[in-house]
């Protein structure tokens, strides 16, 4: 941790940076965003959220212009085939809620990275029904680039940036609606994950407004008490040699994502992994110096319980995000988070990464710059 805190500088103001400004979503932030640290950012952002999560779900829930476009999702998901959701980063660890969802309704559906696909998979992209494609900006070479060669292909897209490349190239579109982001994918990950979720229920046929309404409070309930603990959070992982993330199901796309944020904003070493990974994979080199971030959600929350105490039988220290009480121990901080409906579980999971990050942030300094203009989005 202590080399953390030798390179990790203030955040850069955005007058400072060189070249002409290109706004995220075109839009200049607030004057108090121009002068605000990364860290300050972080925290404006994740307290954001709750309230943009509720006005997309609103949106999607009356908007016509919205509820005409999920039809289209609707009806292109008929053909037979999977449905593919592509991104990379936090948009691909958003869409794992999505296609979990369509697998567990016995849709066949897969989160795969976009890179990986434009450079590999183009001899079997026709056998997908219909491919939703999703990126915060729009702007993202990869993805560009994947709906130029996927003219003769079922598309859709979620997007944050109606201005974008691909917003523009898209004729089956839906918006994120969580407003320009300076910092760590917050907000858009949230929004991005409840898009995903709400459009594999329309494809599934499934109801989606009173889970997703619960979901939204619980979020929103479980913010401030969680971040007002973010400081023993991070006495208690200080000093780790590495931070594990483990999750199962849309409890994985929160583990993705949380480690995303966790590397990006402090710089300490941090992995995902599902379960059954971690498991028969890292589980065996647990010690004294190891702290696993472990999500014991959803209808596989037992397995998740059984992996904390194995790590603490080994020496590991964890921290355990559940809807059930546990008593805490030296190697254990347990996190109670009231059970929404599968897959809600890929948004409420991420609050308690979230508030370790911004502890560690506050403590150590930040290491990403506020993210106020785009550079060239290149492979």
């Amino acid at each position: 941790m202590e080399d953390n805190k030798k390179e990790a500088p203030r955040s850069t103001p955005a007058a400072s940076l060189p070249g002409t400004p290109r706004w995220v979503g075109g839009v200049e932030p607030a004057k108090e965003l121009l002068t605000a640290t990364g860290t300050q950012i972080l925290e404006i952002e994740c307290r954001q959220q709750p309230e943009r999560l509720c006005e997309l779900l609103e949106a999607y829930a009356a908007d016509s212009s919205i509820q005409a476009e999920l039809k289209k999702f609707r009806n292109l998901a008929t053909k037979r085939g999977p449905v593919l959701f592509i991104g990379m980063g936090a948009s691909y660890c958003s869409s794992i809620s999505g296609s979990v969802l369509l697998q567990s309704h016995g849709r066949p559906s897969f989160s795969v990275d976009a890179g990986e696909w434009l450079n590999y998979a183009a001899s079997v992209w026709d056998d997908a029904a219909l491919s939703i494609l999703l990126t915060t900006s729009g702007e993202s070479a990869e993805l560009v680039e994947l709906f130029k060669r996927g003219e003769d292909q079922a598309l859709g897209l979620i997007c944050n940036n109606p201005a974008s490349t691909c917003w523009h190239l898209a004729k089956n579109k839906l918006p994120i609606l969580a407003g320009p982001e300076y910092g760590n994918a917050t907000k858009t990950y949230t929004n991005a994950t409840a898009a995903a979720i709400i459009v594999a229920s329309e494809i599934a046929g499934l109801p989606w407004k009173q889970d997703a309404e619960h979901a939204a409070e619980v979020f929103s309930s479980h913010l401030d008490p969680i971040f007002a603990m973010r400081s023993d959070l991070e006495i208690f992982c200080r000093g780790a040699a590495n931070i594990e993330v483990v999750g199962r199901g849309a409890g994985y796309g929160g583990a993705f994502m949380s480690a995303l944020c966790i590397r990006e904003m402090s710089g300490t070493r941090a992995a995902a992994h599902t379960g059954a990974g971690f498991k028969h994979g890292p589980n065996l080199d647990v010690d004294a110096t190891h702290v696993a971030i472990i999500f014991a959600l959803g209808h596989t929350a037992e397995l998740g319980v059984k992996l904390a105490q194995e790590c603490n039988r080994r020496g590991g220290k964890v921290v355990l995000v559940s809807s059930e009480e546990h008593i805490a121990t030296d190697k254990l901080f347990p996190v109670r988070i009231a059970a929404v409906t599968e897959p809600w579980e890929g948004i409420t999971s991420l609050l308690v990464p979230q508030a370790l990050t911004l502890a560690m942030v506050e403590r150590t300094g930040c290491r990403l710059p506020p993210r106020f203009q785009y550079g060239v989005m290149e492979q």
